[in-house]
């Protein structure tokens, strides 16, 4: 699962040479304010439509929330649209599909958001269909026993009847000992099934306050006027306690794990989990461009290895999660092709390595990847919505302000760096492995989840 949405899919060849020198990152007309109750508030005007993004960022996800209670947060993102003091269960969608708008949300590790898209005319209605329900969700114990059902089907789809998910969750968890990664965004099942009306309640009294959140509005509109807007509708909401704070400190890990899972499946996959900095680390970049190196297209190293030459993997994906409130992973997913054993696959995933750390790549390939990172970034910025994807995130990790230097200190990476990083973090002794093995299908097997964090 990407966090990081700084960039794009790119449908164009990038050329090897560096794309021109942008002396601007797309956000220095940034405007930020900050409410007497504590609301961040990030406006950023682009008047090329006549469109605009809102979006509200909560400091909470699977992060903050307790080993026995894990997927409390998303419980809570699905209540969110069950009813409030002002508009009954599911009115929220319904009104902002009558003015033409469209609505969604999604809950991840570190934050959880709520996002509209409407005809910049409209986009007052964000704010008072979001007031509404930071301060006055209704939480009624009828609508709680229904939605748990709709959650306990979500998890059965996206990862108990989906055998690289449920591998994926497995790994994971065998990855993080201590730190509240270990557990999956939805939860585990058990969870699901015993969570009361008085935990997301609870949650809700914790996290959903002003001070814990950040709005961001990205589009067709005039700041001056939209953050009077904003202080009519957010301003009269009381702030609240701060938010209990959570303290992560994993152990460091010394030796290899392995994880085996037998489910019904058509063939093997691996996936191969190593911890790995934040965006607060100096190595963040050079791991942003390993993994492009890695996977970036079906030029990179994994694709031309593994699934061209060698034809043992259907696919291969390398993910930095870097963007994240605490270390994380970066690791390689490896779908095995019918034929091929699950440990060709892995060895072959370890000569990639090996060749890097022993051999810097190129000043041509180490170009190559910086322009796919520039140009994703860049064209990235052609959307309102990823605009404000970018701004939220980044704010409810760390800060909005890193993107200003983001590309600098891509463009700033060494042969020598990458190949630091690669010998420091992708190594045996910190690793996580885990093998799907299959078994017979004896029924048909749910599709993959698309790609991104859980709703």
């Amino acid at each position: 699962m990407r966090k990081c949405f700084t960039r794009i899919l790119l449908t164009f060849v990038i050329v090897f040479v560096s794309l021109p020198a942008f002396a601007k990152s797309g956000f220095e007309n940034v405007k930020e304010y900050t409410l007497k109750n504590g609301l961040k508030v990030l406006l950023l005007e682009e008047h090329k439509a006549p469109d605009a993004v809102f979006q509200i960022w909560y400091k909470v996800g699977s992060r903050y929330e307790r080993y026995d209670k894990a997927g409390i947060s998303h419980m809570l993102e699905h209540m969110m649209f069950r009813g409030s003091k002002r508009f009954g269960p599911k009115e929220f969608s319904q009104i902002v599909q009558r003015y033409g708008g469209s609505d969604n949300a999604f809950t991840s590790q570190d934050y959880t958001a709520f996002f509209q898209t409407f005809a910049s005319d409209y986009i007052w209605l964000s704010f008072d269909l979001e007031s509404d329900r930071m301060n006055g969700l209704l939480l009624k114990n009828s609508a709680f026993q229904k939605e748990r059902k709709v959650v306990e089907e979500e998890r059965r789809m996206r990862t108990d009847d989906n055998p690289e998910a449920a591998l994926g969750e497995q790994t994971e968890a065998a990855a993080f000992v201590l730190a509240p990664y270990h557990w999956p965004i939805i939860g585990w099942m058990d969870n699901i099934k015993h969570y009361t009306i008085q935990d997301v309640r609870r949650h809700y009294r914790h996290y959903y306050m002003p001070n814990n959140a950040t709005i961001v509005v990205v589009g067709d509109i005039d700041a001056a006027k939209t953050i009077k807007e904003i202080e009519k509708w957010f301003g009269p909401i009381p702030r609240g306690p701060e938010p209990p704070k959570v303290v992560v400190s994993e152990p460091p890990q010394q030796g290899e794990r392995r994880v085996y899972l037998k489910k019904q499946a058509e063939l093997p996959t691996v996936d191969i989990i190593y911890h790995a900095p934040n965006l607060e680390s100096k190595d963040y970049y050079a791991l942003d461009v390993l993994e492009t190196i890695f996977s970036g297209g079906n030029s990179s190293r994994l694709y031309k290895d593994l699934v061209y030459k060698k034809q043992i993997a259907q696919y291969a994906d390398a993910d930095y999660e870097g963007v994240s409130k605490d270390p994380n992973t970066f690791s390689f997913t490896v779908g095995v092709m019918p034929g091929k054993t699950a440990k060709e696959a892995e060895d072959a995933v370890y000569d990639e390595i090996k060749k890097i750390q022993t051999t810097p790549v190129s000043a041509h390939e180490l170009q190559k990847a910086k322009n796919q990172i520039e140009a994703g970034f860049i064209m990235g910025q052609d959307s309102n919505f990823y605009r404000a994807m970018m701004l939220g995130i980044y704010e409810s990790v760390a800060s909005w302000k890193l993107l200003d230097t983001y590309l600098d200190n891509i463009k700033k990476v060494t042969p020598e760096d990458v190949q630091r990083v690669a010998k420091k973090y992708l190594t045996a002794d910190n690793s996580t492995v885990g093998i799907l093995i299959p078994l017979p299908v004896t029924h048909k097997m749910a599709p993959a989840p698309a790609g991104g964090p859980i709703r």
